[in-house]
């Protein structure tokens, strides 16, 4: 017997000497002859030295009967036992974490100054390229996206759906909130959504190309906000901080990721840029919830179907000795 085999419903097993209970404890049935009666039926009787049978009787089974029988009897209980065949526990994956994208979308994101596939494009559109790769990959996670410029918002909030963080991510473009950088802003948006959940696991990356330009929420002070909620930011500047035309402010981005049990990432390029993601991956594996579902083969149509069989034989077998018997008599 295979080490996968078991019985859903063990107990069943309880009633099997339930036919030999109802054999001793309740009276037989009793059959009734037919009788004829007429005047003198004893004189008749005792001149023909014939003993009268008795008005009723009990009917006697063979042997083979009562095997037969209850082998049934056992083959119905062991279908209702449920036989089956159990496989390995499978593992369902439920989310674990909250992980929110911050990407600036300030004029500076239009610059042309990146590559894909050896054609020239935007820095925007190289990074919205190569971050749905990276929602892709975030299968057990909640995704989220806070844009920002001069102000931040929220394009998607927390959802397992990584299709519409996909289709929210394409729709956005360059300058929809507005033209300068405030970082601050940004991270203390992230924070109002992580407020609205309870998963312990948070976790923020934040992409931006240029230098703060906000006044009311200093990034330094929103980073020290995100750690005393636990927060995890990690920082990745877009573009070289040496070329011309670059204001990417490395420090703050830094001390934002230094500061929040980050980690700071720089992007001069795609290719940069894929091998920071993987490298994401790494740092902030995806972790999940088991949730245990067995596969299991149910198996109690065999003995059903074997009982079944052997009425229909056992109906056949007496119906032919019954046969067999008139045809001698005559």
């Amino acid at each position: 017997m295979p080490d996968n085999f078991q019985f859903a419903y063990p107990l069943v097993i309880l009633l099997l000497p339930l036919p030999l209970l109802v054999y001793w404890l309740l009276p037989a049935i009793k059959n009734r002859n037919t009788a004829l009666r007429f005047p003198y039926f004893d004189r008749a009787a005792a001149l023909s030295k014939q003993k009268p049978k008795k008005a009723s009787f009990i009917k006697k089974r063979s042997w083979f009967s009562w095997i037969v029988m209850y082998a049934i009897w056992m083959l119905l209980l062991l279908a209702l036992a449920s036989p089956q065949l159990v496989g390995k526990p499978e593992k369902k994956i439920k989310t674990a974490r909250n992980f929110l994208i911050a990407a600036d979308i300030s004029f500076s994101m239009a610059n042309t100054d990146w590559f894909i596939d050896g054609r020239r494009t935007t820095r925007w559109n190289a990074v919205k390229d190569i971050m749905k790769d990276f929602v892709t990959e975030r299968k057990s996670d909640r995704m989220g996206l806070v844009f920002f410029g001069s102000n931040a918002y929220i394009q998607a909030p927390f959802t397992s759906d990584l299709k519409t963080v996909e289709t929210l991510l394409d729709e956005t473009e360059v300058g929809m909130a507005g033209q300068m950088t405030n970082i601050g802003k940004a991270v203390v948006k992230g924070m109002d959504l992580f407020q609205r959940d309870t998963i312990k696991q948070k976790v923020i990356l934040l992409l931006t190309d240029g230098v703060d330009s906000g006044t009311e929420i200093l990034p330094l002070d929103a980073a020290n906000l995100a750690k005393n909620d636990s927060i995890v930011i990690y920082t990745v500047g877009i573009g070289d901080p040496n070329s011309s035309g670059s204001d990417l402010d490395e420090r703050t981005l830094q001390e934002i990721a230094s500061m929040t049990d980050g980690k700071y990432f720089r992007a001069k390029d795609t290719k940069a840029l894929q091998n920071i993601y993987k490298e994401l991956d790494t740092l902030e594996p995806i972790e999940y919830e088991e949730d245990s579902f067995t596969p299991k083969t149910l198996l109690y149509y065999i003995p059903l179907g074997i009982a079944l069989a052997l009425a229909i034989f056992s109906v056949l077998i007496t119906n032919l000795i019954v046969l067999i018997k008139r045809l001698k008599n005559r």
